[in-house]
């Protein structure tokens, strides 16, 4: 399963990439930036609208706006699908639920473990201030 997002409630823009192509990255926008307002979107539900914005992603600004640059290719199309590719990659990671988490105590074999480790440790490093050195 996965999200389908209409093509008006994404925003794409061209600009110049940068890094090393040479002439070619001076004159012709190849890199994309897509934006994608997760906080506001109606293709989303609530709870993976929740999840997605809970993520601590540095692409996601303070109003809830995706913003992933795309830029690897010399291709304005190539930069456009890996752009979508991305927001579909970041969209299936919200559809996944966590597990939540069980807490657990530890065996009563593993107390006895740690604690006889403790003692082993501490007679060790009484055994060690106690000699004479002189």
């Amino acid at each position: 399963m996965s999200i389908e997002i209409p093509e008006d409630e994404l925003v794409e823009r061209f600009v110049r990439a940068s890094g090393a192509g040479g002439q070619n990255v001076n004159k012709v926008a190849t890199a994309v930036e897509l934006r994608f307002d997760v906080a506001n979107s109606p293709s989303l539900d609530d709870a993976v609208r929740a999840r997605l914005l809970a993520r601590r992603d540095r692409r996601i600004t303070a109003e809830g706006v995706l913003v992933i640059q795309a830029q690897r290719f010399r291709t304005q199309e190539r930069n456009r699908e890996d752009a979508r590719t991305r927001l579909q990659a970041f969209l299936d990671a919200g559809l996944h639920v966590p597990k939540p988490r069980v807490a657990t105590k530890p065996s009563r074999g593993a107390k006895e473990r740690r604690l006889g480790e403790k003692r082993q440790r501490s007679t060790i490093k009484q055994t060690r201030s106690k000699r004479d050195w002189d």
